[in-house]
């Protein structure tokens, strides 16, 4: 059984469950290690005890990287009871080094994956800092067996121009995980809620408040044909405010947290469209991103909602499903939806549906093709071709 070392960022990021859920999935064996965001140790996730490696911050980075540091002189201690693996990921730049040195605690040449999916805007930065922190990038990922990334964007914009790695890239999109087989005639056919009003789900990570200050003048403006639904993480840091500000909304409401895969089907039943905007690094990251609750919503038949001028946008524009906002602007938005029908929405959702679930969705036989890729970087040392799991 392959045995993977997988070093995160934050062992509490739901992303980071699903990817775990991924590896054991298919087949392989997992040790989980990483920095928490929360003031207490992790105790158990998908029935894994995390090796905590410390608490960093929210939107941090100096603090993040101290951590990091201190960390990096200890990392043989920390990992002084878990047998030598075949393999490590390190999911983010920040634990790339921390890879590296915990290869060279294990002694061995142990093939190191670097999973990196978002782009942190400053390694986008044109002055010494981000010509510095690109040029750390490049040098920890000199000899990376497979970079792992989300979106083609990413690679398009900034790991081919920057020629940051020079590893075969794979392609595994924020799919939704299936824990049974996909069926290719397989379709959703649970009717929504009754319209108007109309609702909106953003779930997930909350983190642009240009997407609540839209949406909030857009629901006011409407004088409640439409309603707001937020679940997830608000990133607290980047709004402080954040519950005061939804609770003073008349037509906004934030239901809490949920779980992934268990609780997306009722979410997104429980709304009509989904917003897949972000707006948190404009003209980077936000621009290139493919995020999860564009392939969630999908799964479950809620009608996307997208910037046009996006890697969001060009993916729904190439399938002829969502709705697409020239604009930014409450305007905007009511122009797309403040005439909506029961009819026109009725055709906006056959187009979601009318594509094949594992479009939006990743089964079993996903997961074990992905483990069997970072098998074979442990046995074949020529460069793998680079391809997307599909």
């Amino acid at each position: 059984m392959l045995h993977v070392l997988y070093l995160v960022h934050d062992v509490s990021d739901p992303a980071v469950r699903r990817r775990i859920t991924m590896l054991r999935t298919g087949g392989a064996r997992v040790t989980l290690a990483g920095f928490r965001r929360a003031a207490a140790p992790i105790g158990d996730i998908e029935g894994l005890r995390p090796i905590d490696l410390g608490a960093t911050r929210d939107g941090r980075f100096v603090q993040r990287l101290a951590a990091v540091a201190k960390t990096a002189v200890s990392i043989g201690s920390k990992l002084r009871d878990v047998p030598k693996p075949d393999i490590i990921i390190a999911r983010n730049l920040e634990m790339l080094g921390l890879a590296r040195r915990a290869r060279s605690a294990f002694g061995a040449a142990v093939p190191i994956v670097y999973e990196c999916l978002d782009i942190h805007r400053l390694v986008l930065r044109d002055d010494v800092l981000g010509k510095a922190l690109r040029a750390t990038e490049r040098h920890l990922a000199r000899d990376v067996r497979l970079l792992v990334t989300s979106s083609p964007a990413f690679i398009a914009n900034y790991f081919k121009p920057f020629r940051q790695v020079a590893a075969p890239m794979e392609l595994v999109e924020n799919k939704y995980f299936e824990a049974a087989a996909i069926l290719p005639a397989e379709r959703e056919t649970v009717e929504g809620p009754l319209a108007p009003p109309w609702r909106i789900g953003w779930f997930g990570a909350l983190r642009c408040r240009r997407s609540l200050e839209l949406l909030a003048g857009f629901t006011r403006h409407m004088e409640g044909r439409f309603e707001i639904v937020l679940r997830g993480r608000p990133a607290l840091s980047e709004f402080p405010d954040f519950h005061a500000f939804v609770d003073a909304e008349p037509y906004m409401s934030f239901r809490g947290p949920y779980r992934n895969p268990e609780d997306m089907a009722a979410i997104y039943h429980d709304v009509h469209f989904s917003w897949a905007i972000d707006f948190f690094e404009e003209g980077q990251n936000s621009e290139w991103l493919l995020p999860n609750r564009l392939y969630e919503g999908c799964r479950f038949g809620a009608v996307p909602i997208s910037m046009d001028n996006t890697e969001t946008g060009r993916f729904l524009r190439q399938r002829d499903i969502g709705v697409l906002l020239p604009q930014a602007t409450p305007e905007a938005l009511a122009t797309a939806l403040g005439g909506m029908e029961q009819h026109r929405f009725d055709r906006l959702k056959a187009r979601v549906l009318a594509h094949d679930p594992r479009m939006w969705s990743y089964d079993r036989s996903d997961c074990g093709a992905l483990v069997e890729k970072l098998r074979r970087l442990t046995t074949v040392r020529e460069p793998l071709a680079t391809e997307a799991l599909a």
